[in-house]
């Protein structure tokens, strides 16, 4: 009985869903958060909203932190030129938040620092405070990128991936 709710509320929800969470100006905010962001610092950050679960994940029972690593590998965010790049994705049929760092960050920042960021976008999401959470993340991100990858002065950090949302 739990797998077909589940699968029923992942199947209810739709991108429509996502732009109702997160409007274009909303998104378009956001964006331009990670793009200043990344002019700070070397690492690269990426959103990834998702309003449910694909089939094949329901069906064969994953979690969306498996999802996450998927997108993670297929949004490119492993493939950086300092491996620091940050996946901040949220599935909202299951109020889900799961962050996803590559292996240059994930040697200098714990995972008790990292579930803090989780812990407070939780709290704005309960709230659906979609946006806010999502900027408190992104500035998280942001300051652990700067404190471990910082700009060296005069330096210009190539935009290896867009900085626009994907919705899901």
């Amino acid at each position: 009985m739990n797998r077909l709710i589940r699968l029923l509320r992942h199947r209810w929800l739709d991108e429509d869903d996502v732009r109702r969470a997160l409007g274009p100006v909303a998104l378009d905010r956001i964006e331009q958060r990670v793009r200043a962001s990344e002019a700070a610092h070397s690492g690269e950050i990426r959103v990834c909203v998702e309003a449910g679960l694909p089939l094949g994940y329901l069906w064969r029972d994953l979690s969306a932190r498996q999802r996450a690593l998927t997108l993670f590998g297929k949004l490119r965010v492993w493939d950086t030129e300092h491996n620091n790049g940050v996946l901040i994705y949220l599935l909202l049929a299951e109020h889900r938040i799961e962050i996803v760092a590559d292996r240059g960050l994930t040697r200098q920042v714990d995972a008790a620092h990292w579930q803090a960021i989780v812990d407070g976008m939780g709290a704005a999401f309960r709230e659906r405070r979609f946006e806010d959470g999502l900027n408190a993340a992104i500035d998280a991100v942001d300051a652990l990128l700067r404190e471990h990858f910082p700009l060296a002065p005069g330096a210009d950090n190539p935009n290896e991936l867009p900085d626009a949302p994907v919705l899901r």
